[in-house]
């Protein structure tokens, strides 16, 4: 018996020597050689396929949301301002909160003047790989000149030397700013260490991009109850990694009642091509949960937003996001909002000469959008 195994085993290896076998398991960018037929098993059950709307939002969501969500935080908030100052049509503080169980960190509020409820809007900020700052993308901040430099420079290459936060404040809107897990005041250790953090949050029964969507949903309850605003107008607002946020709490949190998103917005098929920024790892993981790629596309996860106001818009000459992904994208976001009855909710846009960038005229159009969804 045991010569006849050996004889099968030699000859399972002489057919498996004849007929090839991997001998590279990677390509020069780090694919492995089999994903195109990785990528054909995703099929995507839990994307809109027809029917109640209202069905598979129910559906869909029970499925995804613990796959997004590590745990669900309780903490109260216990919010105290650290300083103020005067900005003439509104006031600008800091703030400490709980936003999770774990973390108590610093955000900047603004609170404009005058008699509220006011309109509010989340302000989540990119990647960019640059962790000096965070909040302080939005708004230039009063209590560190290091950090102002760096805002200001921020500002001058991606916003047309604006900060949308203070932007949004100087039309009347209470304005939330936070720094994600590793920027401003969370500052961890560069871009190459992204990866450890990454992967010592699995070990830990976490990811990043889990904790990321648990901090923006506890956030927007945060900024929903302020006592200045008004909790049935509250925005979610995002440029690139940002704006993957925007639109992922609004489809999460029952307190985000619209969102603008600019510059994040493809399908998998798209973006999981070889050179594209979601194959690097490091800064990929901040929007990468285990196991949702077999269930949902990234517009299946927006669609889950629906039938609430969103925008999202895009460059046509943005290197990261090819125009034909974000077409398709755009497409299966619209069948959603349609099976709602309101397609009109959702605004989609490629901007023709614009790049990866939130300029002043994007700034302008999504500024006005959101204050006639909201009017």
């Amino acid at each position: 018996m045991r010569g006849l195994i050996m004889a099968l085993a030699m000859g399972a290896a002489t057919t498996a020597a004849a007929g090839g076998y991997e001998t590279q398991i990677v390509d020069e960018k780090n694919l492995p050689v089999f994903y195109q037929a990785l990528k054909a098993r995703l099929t995507y059950p839990l994307a809109y396929q027809g029917g109640d709307p209202a069905e598979w939002h129910e559906r869909a969501m029970a499925a995804a949301s613990p796959l997004m969500l590590p745990y669900e935080a309780e903490a109260p908030f216990a919010p105290e301002v650290i300083d103020e100052v005067d900005r003439g049509s509104y006031i600008a503080r800091r703030v400490a909160f709980n936003v999770t169980d774990e973390s108590r960190t610093a955000a900047i509020l603004l609170v404009p003047k005058g008699e509220g409820p006011f309109p509010s809007a989340l302000m989540l900020h990119d990647h960019g790989a640059r962790f000096d700052i965070g909040k302080e993308k939005w708004v230039s901040p009063w209590y560190d000149e290091v950090r102002a430099a760096s805002a200001e420079e921020w500002a001058g290459k991606y916003f047309s030397g604006r900060y949308p936060g203070e932007e949004l404040a100087k039309r009347g809107y209470v304005v939330l700013a936070t720094d994600g897990l590793g920027w401003g005041d969370r500052e961890g250790n560069g871009y190459e260490a992204q990866q450890a953090l990454a992967a010592n949050l699995f070990n830990l029964g976490s990811s990043l991009a889990g904790l990321m969507a648990l901090e923006d949903m506890r956030a927007a309850e945060f900024l929903s109850g302020q006592p200045e605003t008004d909790p049935g107008r509250v925005a979610a607002v995002g440029f690139s990694m940002g704006a993957f946020r925007a639109w992922q709490v609004a489809a999460l949190s029952p307190h985000i009642k619209a969102a603008v998103a600019n510059c994040w917005m493809g399908t998998y098929e798209g973006l999981m091509v070889p050179g594209n920024n979601q194959l690097k790892g490091q800064s990929a993981y901040y929007m990468l949960h285990p196991g949702l790629p077999q269930l949902m596309d990234y517009p299946d996860v927006a669609a889950l937003a629906a039938p609430k106001p969103m925008l999202v818009h895009a460059g046509a000459e943005d290197p990261l996001f090819p125009v034909a992904s974000v077409e398709a994208a755009f497409a299966k976001m619209h069948g959603v909002w349609d099976a709602f009855g309101d397609d009109a909710a959702l605004t989609t846009r490629i901007w023709e000469g614009k790049g990866h960038t939130f300029t002043a005229d994007m700034q302008d159009a999504a500024f006005d959008w959101l204050d006639a969804a909201f009017r």
